[in-house]
């Protein structure tokens, strides 16, 4: 079934909160193009290309990468994708990020469908992620 309407969502949530489990479920229900900025990012520093080599260090620290860089790489993602039909898992997470998205997404006559917040207990997070 080919699908020719536009949907935009955006999973949010703590780390641990299951943004990409849940993200990649409804993304194949839905047919959807699921974009984790931090797979991107990830997937750049495997492949060592010179965004992966910019931002190893900032990823290996724990430092965020610059705003500029992953709206770019947004931008990109979304470039070729008619119709938009797409799940952000974990983007935005700035209100700078939020109002690029809407940017982009307004340069191209699309808007935001649902955003969804993912609320875990702070002790199950704990023991996702330690566990």
């Amino acid at each position: 079934m080919t699908h020719t309407k536009n949907k935009v969502l955006i999973f949010l949530g703590p780390p641990g909160a299951g943004k990409g489990t849940q993200a990649q479920r409804l993304a194949h229900d839905e047919h959807l193009v699921q974009i984790s900025t931090g797979d991107i990012l990830r997937d750049h520093v495997r492949r060592d290309t010179e965004l992966g080599q910019q931002v190893k260090p900032l990823l290996d620290e724990g430092k965020l990468v610059p705003d500029p860089i992953l709206i770019a790489l947004i931008r990109d993602r979304l470039a070729d994708m008619e119709p938009v039909r797409v799940i952000f898992d974990g983007f935005p997470r700035t209100t700078a990020q939020a109002e690029a998205l809407d940017m982009l997404l307004a340069e191209r006559g699309k808007s935001l469908d649902h955003v969804i917040e993912l609320a875990v207990d702070e002790d199950a997070l704990v023991e996702r992620i330690t566990g």
